[in-house]
């Protein structure tokens, strides 16, 4: 008999407080289902992802005695190759819901294979690829500047080729409030890059010495259908080798100034980066498929 139904957890990832962080939608898929219910589950979930995971039967043959997973993100509008909240979000429902013990697990994914860790009882630990950015330049560059930033003044440019996430950094100058009252035209910068080769713009700024946080950011991505992203795993992949180079270290405290916000802890290890942050469990539901 087809299945008619599949349950759906919302949880909210990099926060230990309900409704802050990034919320994502996760289904735990017993036997995969087609592309498109996919796609039209993601856009009845209408949050900036919505995870499905399979169970890959070399690493056994249920969620909660597994070690190894299928996993795919798709925005309301997109499929995408890499989601740092929502892999959270999934590990955190394996283990916590569906009564995981592994300490480790693994997903399989378009960006390689992702562990995630569990540290504790409430933090999980995602070991993910890195994306370096490198100098960018671009006719339109100085038209996306003023739509994302206006008049403030950006210290360094750079883009992540892997990832197509540009990096904006904000001139030392300025602070978190100036960072967290930026509001750019999401339909203006639609209209000022069309080729493709941006995908997400990160806006970063150094932090102050006397604050808790090494940097900060914000991140906007709507060719994907996202307009301003919570928090956002795959962004820190680009911003922590950019901080790095910047501190010459390897670990940092970071905060997404986003309404919601969310923290991370990050470590560089050789080519990966380590996220690592907390979850509260919002709702768990089922949608009608059939």
């Amino acid at each position: 008999m087809e299945q008619s139904s599949v349950t759906v957890f919302v949880v909210d990832a990099f926060t230990n407080e309900l409704f802050s962080g990034n919320p994502a939608a996760v289904c735990c898929l017993e036997k995969d289902i087609p592309d498109s219910l996919k796609s039209k589950i993601a856009a009845e979930m209408n949050l900036s992802e919505t995870a499905f995971a399979t169970i890959d039967t070399d690493g056994g043959e249920t969620f909660e005695k597994g070690t190894k997973f299928g996993l795919r993100w798709f925005t309301p509008t997109h499929e995408v190759d890499l989601c740092g909240h929502a892999t959270l979000a999934t590990a955190a429902v394996i283990f916590h819901k569906l009564g995981n013990k592994e300490k480790s697990i693994e997903f399989k994914t378009h960006s390689g294979i992702l562990k995630a860790i569990q540290e504790g009882e409430s933090s999980i630990t995602l070991d993910f690829p890195i994306n370096p950015p490198s100098p960018f330049e671009a006719e339109n560059l100085p038209d996306i500047i003023r739509v994302v930033v206006g008049n403030l003044e950006i210290q360094e440019v750079q883009h992540s080729a892997t990832t197509k996430k540009l990096l904006l950094r904000l001139a030392n100058k300025y602070n978190r409030q100036d960072l967290e009252s930026l509001n750019p035209s999401l339909q203006d910068l639609l209209a000022v890059e069309k080729s493709g080769v941006i995908k997400g713009v990160i806006i970063t700024l150094q932090a102050n010495e006397k604050e808790d946080f090494d940097f900060y950011s914000r991140y906007f991505a709507p060719w994907v259908g996202i307009p301003e992203d919570p928090v956002t795993g795959s962004a820190h992949t680009v911003l922590a080798p950019y901080w790095q180079t910047v501190y010459n270290k390897h670990q940092f405290r970071a905060r997404q100034c986003s309404k919601r916000g969310g923290d991370l802890n990050i470590e560089i290890v050789e080519q990966r980066v380590k996220l690592t942050g907390q979850v509260a469990h919002v709702l768990e539901g089922t949608i009608r498929i059939k």
